[in-house]
């Protein structure tokens, strides 16, 4: 996987039901199929684009993912150029990742998979 380019997009649903309505909803428009990742998690797999339906009790905007490696690193780069940190580094079934604001307003996440964890590890 190529490291800093976006590779993901974010659904939030306020709730399960909210979350499966979204699942056959794109699911009958554009045909995505889902995995399941937990309760509260659906992932679209390696089909273009990847993006998944989170249960999130505040809906937000789509969130864009963007893909890093060393995500410490993106993490300490985020803040020395005058990022803010919204969310802090935490681990998902897929790898682990955290959440800034860039300096325009912008909400975006970086996450890293499990190869890569390993790989630095």
């Amino acid at each position: 996987m190529n490291d800093n380019i976006i590779t993901y997009l974010e659904f939030a649903a306020a709730d399960r039901e909210q979350l499966h309505a979204a699942q056959q909803f794109y699911g009958a428009v554009f045909g995505w199929q889902y995995q399941s990742w937990g309760d509260d998690y659906l992932d679209t797999g390696d089909s273009g684009i990847g993006s998944g339906l989170c249960v999130n009790e505040t809906v937000t905007p789509p969130l864009a993912v963007i893909y890093c490696a060393q995500l410490e690193a993106a993490y300490n780069a985020v803040i020395a150029a005058g990022g803010n940190i919204v969310q802090e580094i935490f681990s998902f079934p897929g790898g682990r990742r955290f959440h800034f604001r860039d300096p325009a307003g912008n909400i975006l996440a970086v996450w890293s998979d499990k190869a890569a964890q390993s790989a630095v590890a």
